[in-house]
């Protein structure tokens, strides 16, 4: 099956190009964009962590899903071969103020094993299927709650799901 590789640097372009249109600086940009972090215990995101996600090989995903949130985009519109377009299954859920979405990596490696078990797959397997994770990694998962972009999504173009099916809204 082919993957396609979220673009970290198409992402940060179209982060720059609306902050750019909206005529604000990095650190204003970074305020709007932890507008919900207010009145929950999680920690705001940095000006220089936005800055500079795009030289980086992993951001957090609580990082880009705020900004793919702030961005009103889903996280397959920065898939390559598919940059810009997205289907309204895979829109993020609405966040109201003061929530902030997070995987869930408990149902990411529930959902991994029942289709492991319906292909007849060992864990070891499924690694190799999954281009960037090993065994040790998937079974991690399970423990949560950290997952990093862009190798998540591999998991949601393995399960052939939108990987909306896997974000919640966290009020913490």
């Amino acid at each position: 099956m082919a993957m396609h590789t979220f673009d970290m640097q198409a992402l940060h372009a179209a982060l720059d190009e609306k902050r750019c249109a909206l005529g604000l600086s990095w650190e204003e940009l970074a305020t709007d964009i932890n507008k919900p972090f207010k009145g929950t215990t999680s920690i705001p995101i940095s000006t220089g962590t936005i800055r500079t996600m795009v030289k980086k090989s992993s951001v957090t995903s609580a990082v880009v899903l705020q900004v793919l949130r702030w961005l009103d985009r889903t996280p397959e519109s920065f898939l390559s071969g598919r940059l810009g377009q997205s289907n309204v299954d895979e829109k993020l859920p609405a966040a109201g103020a003061a929530h902030i979405l997070r995987f869930d990596t408990q149902a990411m490696h529930a959902a991994l094993n029942d289709e492991r078990q319906r292909r007849g797959l060992t864990w070891k397997q499924l690694a190799v299927e999954l281009p960037g994770f090993t065994q040790s990694m998937i079974a991690n998962l399970a423990e949560g709650p950290l997952i990093g972009f862009p190798r998540v999504m591999m998991i949601p173009q393995w399960l052939k799901c939108p990987a909306a099916t896997f974000v919640r809204v966290r009020n913490r």
